[in-house]
């Protein structure tokens, strides 16, 4: 993989919404998550696993993660970036992702903001990655 990842920015990461619980929880929820490195990372890629055949923003999706990661991305980019994966990873959202159809709408709305904040971040070669790697998930599928 061409990028690599890196704790140096632990302390990013928020956005998670109400659910089970409080905003207070959701949020401590994704920091953990997002300061966690390792597990973010695995839960990322369980999820995405899962979903790549019926995701229609799971390319943009692994760009981000790629940009989140890459060693020349700012770390406030970073924590953007890895505020919208939380939001993505973790099961407490503004609409469940159990519900058919509009399930992972707050999902896609939470990506498309992140990176329409951070878009001149991710390059060509972020994009690319992700489609090798998506071509890939779906090819196993």
């Amino acid at each position: 993989m061409p990028f690599g990842y890196r704790a140096a920015w632990s302390s990013a990461g928020t956005g998670a919404g109400p659910g089970s619980g409080n905003w207070a929880e959701a949020e401590a929820l994704a920091q953990r998550v997002a300061a966690d490195e390792h597990t973010l990372k695995q839960r990322f890629w369980q999820k995405l696993r899962a979903l790549a055949s019926r995701l229609p923003f799971a390319e943009d999706l692994i760009a981000a993660h790629y940009c989140a990661f890459d060693r020349q991305t700012p770390v406030h980019v970073k924590a953007v970036l890895v505020g919208a994966i939380a939001y993505f990873v973790l099961p407490a959202d503004v609409v469940p992702d159990v519900l058919p159809v509009i399930g992972y709408t707050d999902d896609a709305a939470m990506l498309a903001g992140a990176i329409k904040l951070v878009a001149s971040h991710i390059t060509p070669e972020h994009r690319e990655a992700a489609r090798q790697k998506l071509s890939r998930m779906r090819g196993a599928s």
